[in-house]
């Protein structure tokens, strides 16, 4: 079952030292046990601004992230509060609270850009928290914004202009939100009241003009624009008008603060619980707490050493530990499944085989869901050959079973026969009659023994022939007999051995086919299950290709109503590759599709075909070690 731990207090994530940004070890480790998925929001502001307050009240209280008093930053690097997701049953809130930017004591101020980046990198809702208005100061204060291009990579391998790379920051980049603190203007436009994504929006318009100043602040517009197009804004009152009590604000009861900022800091969580979503990256993939601290540990690492933070690489690393975590769990559910469901031995080696079946097919559907990015199918086919070995395991386990049990069982009801050879009570005159009536009494008495297993017919077999030589001596001993109806006698001991090994033959023929049947139905269910998760995957990138291409539609027509018909125009030749790039993904389906399911098929077909002739070994081996027993243990005394 997914879990989601519970924590009382927050807890440093990424500590900024302004030297090197480095990751809280017991955060990591907070983070591992959350298997639950998680929906991130991270708030990100100059110093002061109230950032911390609003992420009490998200997660219900009034304190806990460190708010301060004074003029100087409390919170350092990243902080982490999570707790069950209030609205999203089985998800957990995970909330992030940034250190300001522009905080004068700071050594490097390219620290800022990295916490910036990091916070969009890691979280689903990205809040942006400002004081005043939202005006071309407030627009130049957010210049982090524009380095993203720079300090954020999709793909290992961008352009070297970087524009195709930065498009694709659409199909993985949070909603943003602006949230503008003590806002003390009417919401008018042209005398006409609207809204507050009205006023956001209506910010983000470009400014006519081909200076550089006007030129820097319309790439700021088009940055948020372009990497965001999900866009909400939020406007606050001041919560109090005596600024003593605004130093002390976590210590105010609610009924002392303006009724209008509660009810706007109200909405804000609300519209925050309710409509934030769940973390994904590209194609859909999900992110839980544990996924999440694999792209903490990523991101700090690729800024440790220089690199450029790349979502291609961190999804490359997650999907590594992710699907060999998932091959092992799919295994351990086969394993689990199968000792709970088989109860040795079973009666015919289908029972086994059908048992094995529906388990692995529970265990593949496992794989699936946990498992992303396996595009040569190299872990799918590890755990096709996992689960084959544990097979294999269970089969040998039922052959021993069976073997032991009837063994076990023909001993005892043979014991006074062999008593009775040993003591020679057929070596009397119409001896072979009783020895006759004593074998087939055995016989029947055998065949009513149920659910004996694989082993019986030949555990059975391998007993008569042991008895071969005995009868023979018996019957050629046996002075009541004449000539002809010892030769009769010979003739049935003959025909009965033929039908004995006619007997295995089928058997071991019947099994083979078994066996053939079991592998081409794994070979079924590996594709058929591959085929339903490529097709998803497929449905998916359609999706996020459909997204950023109606995303990039909507930027171009906008910019051209605004007449910025040139801006517009310059869209024309990425807008045609995107189109270009989902065509091919919407028409190469048969190719997909066939490559990945035939190069499975071929190595599904060479690991399913190694049990035949290790149960052939097997069969061949346990026969003989069943008749040299049988012919040790009852040899004639004459």
């Amino acid at each position: 079952m997914a879990s989601g731990p519970h924590r009382t207090a927050p807890i440093c994530l990424v500590e900024n030292n302004n030297m090197q940004l480095s990751v809280n070890q017991m955060a990591i480790q907070i983070l591992e046990r959350i298997s639950q998925p998680v929906v991130v929001v991270a708030i990100v502001g100059l110093y002061r601004t109230g950032k911390s307050y609003l992420m009490n009240r998200l997660a219900g209280q009034n304190r806990d992230f460190p708010l301060g008093s004074t003029v100087q930053s409390k919170t350092k690097g990243i902080w982490m509060w999570y707790v069950p997701h209030p609205c999203k049953p089985n998800h957990t809130l995970v909330l992030l609270d940034t250190e300001g930017l522009g905080d004068v004591e700071k050594g490097d101020p390219k620290n800022d850009s990295w916490i910036f980046a990091l916070a969009v990198l890691l979280c689903s809702t990205f809040v942006y928290n400002s004081m005043g208005t939202i005006n071309h100061q407030a627009l130049e204060q957010l210049h982090y914004m524009t380095e993203l291009t720079k300090l954020i990579r999709a793909k290992s391998s961008p352009k070297k202009d970087g524009t195709e790379d930065s498009t694709e920051f659409v199909s993985f980049f949070p909603d943003f939100i602006w949230a503008v603190r003590d806002f003390t203007l009417e919401l008018k436009l042209n005398d006409h009241p609207i809204t507050e994504d009205d006023y956001l929006e209506n910010a983000l318009k470009l400014i006519p003009g081909n200076n550089s100043k006007i030129q820097a602040s319309n790439l700021l517009r088009e940055c948020i624009r372009y990497f965001f197009p999900r866009r909400k804004c939020f406007v606050f009152d001041r919560p109090v008008n005596d600024t003593k009590l605004l130093a002390d604000i976590e210590n105010i009861p609610e009924h002392q603060l303006d009724p209008k900022f509660l009810t706007q800091a109200n909405n804000f969580c609300s519209y925050i619980l309710t409509q934030a979503r769940t973390k994904t990256l590209r194609e859909g993939v999900t992110v839980t707490g544990n996924r999440l601290k694999t792209l903490v540990v990523t991101y700090v690492d690729a800024i440790n050493t220089g690199a450029v933070p790349c979502l291609e690489n961190a999804m490359t690393t997650l999907a590594q530990l992710e699907n060999s975590e998932a091959v092992q769990k799919a295994a351990n559910l086969y394993s689990e499944q199968m000792s709970q469901r088989v109860t040795l031995p079973t009666d015919t080696l289908q029972e086994l085989l059908d048992v094995h079946a529906d388990c692995e097919k529970e265990a593949t559907a496992v794989f699936m869901k946990h498992s992303f990015k396996d595009d040569k199918q190299e872990f799918q086919k590890s755990l096709v050959e996992l689960i084959m070995n544990k097979k294999e395991h269970f089969l040998q386990q039922n052959e021993e079973a069976s073997l032991k049990y009837c063994q076990s069982r023909l001993d005892e009801m043979s014991q006074v026969l062999m008593e009775s050879i040993s003591a020679g009570t057929f070596s009397v005159p119409g001896g072979y009659k009783l020895y006759r009536e004593a074998k087939e009494s055995i016989e029947w008495k055998y065949s009513q023994v149920p659910r004996k297993g694989v082993k019986a017919n030949e555990v059975l077999q391998s007993f008569l022939q042991s008895q071969a030589s005995i009868e023979e001596s018996i019957w050629q001993a046996d002075k009541a007999l004449t000539d002809g109806e010892k030769a009769i006698a010979e003739e049935r001991v003959s025909k009965e051995a033929a039908e004995r090994e006619q007997e295995m033959l089928k058997q071991k023929l019947l099994e083979q086919q078994q066996h053939m049947e079991a592998q081409e139905k794994t070979l079924r269910e590996n594709i058929d299950q591959l085929k339903e998760k490529l097709e998803n995957e497929r449905k998916n990138l359609i999706k996020e290709q459909n997204t950023i291409l109606e995303h990039n539609l909507k930027v171009q027509q906008d910019l051209f109503n605004e007449g910025f018909r040139e801006t517009s125009e310059r869209m024309d030749a990425e807008i045609k590759k995107l189109k270009s790039r989902l065509d091919a993904t919407e028409s190469n389906t048969t190719s997909w599709f066939t490559q990945a399911v035939e190069g499975l098929g071929l190595d599904v077909l060479k690991i399913a075909t190694a049990p035949v002739r290790f149960v052939d070994r097997m069969v061949t081996g346990s026969k003989s070690a069943v008749t040299s027993r049988y012919q040790k243990d009852a040899q004639p005394p004459y």
